[in-house]
């Protein structure tokens, strides 16, 4: 990598934390560069608008997660649990990813609203894909619901609540 790419890539970083925890609205470009130690005209270099970084940010995201799930294989029997433990994986080494996707679900800017229902299109397509490629019968169903339980799990992440999470549910139903 680059220089000039490497120094767009800690900008995009600085800008997914600082907007996951700031929140887009509240966030500037002074505070993301600020966290990138570097100046704030020097991201306009990269990024046009703040929008622009902050679609970038989250189209990364989206990305992320396909390619998770591309690396997974199995059959109808693994190949759900394969791809909850390698969101979950996720969750926890890009969450700050995670919570800014959960934020820019209430962002009413149309081309914030376009990424977002194209990129969670993108991955429920490709679990669909990967659902009939093992087999998986009723795999329409079983793909809407697989993708309820990651935006559940989205919520109980942004909330701290591990007992909303599928697997806390399932453990407070089972007494544990």
């Amino acid at each position: 990598m680059d220089k000039l790419s490497s120094r767009k890539e800690e900008i995009l970083e600085a800008a997914v934390y600082v907007f996951a925890y700031k929140g887009y609205f509240k966030a500037t470009t002074a505070d993301v560069a600020k966290h990138a130690k570097i100046s704030q005209p020097y991201v306009y270099n990269f990024y046009k608008s703040k929008e622009e970084l902050l679609l970038a940010a989250l189209d990364r995201a989206m990305d992320r997660i396909v390619t998770a799930f591309s690396n997974i294989t199995g059959d109808s029997a693994t190949i759900e649990a394969a791809m909850i433990t390698s969101y979950e994986g996720l969750m926890n080494t890009h969450k700050e990813e995670i919570l800014l996707q959960v934020q820019a679900l209430a962002i009413r800017e149309p081309a914030v609203q376009d990424l977002m229902q194209q990129g969670l299109c993108r991955i429920k397509d490709y679990a669909l894909h990967k659902f009939r490629e093992a087999g998986i019968q009723d795999c329409e169903q079983r793909a809407a619901d697989f993708m309820a339980r990651g935006m559940l799990c989205n919520v109980a992440l942004a909330l701290d609540s591990k007992e909303l999470t599928p697997r806390g549910i399932a453990e407070k139903k089972n007494g544990a």
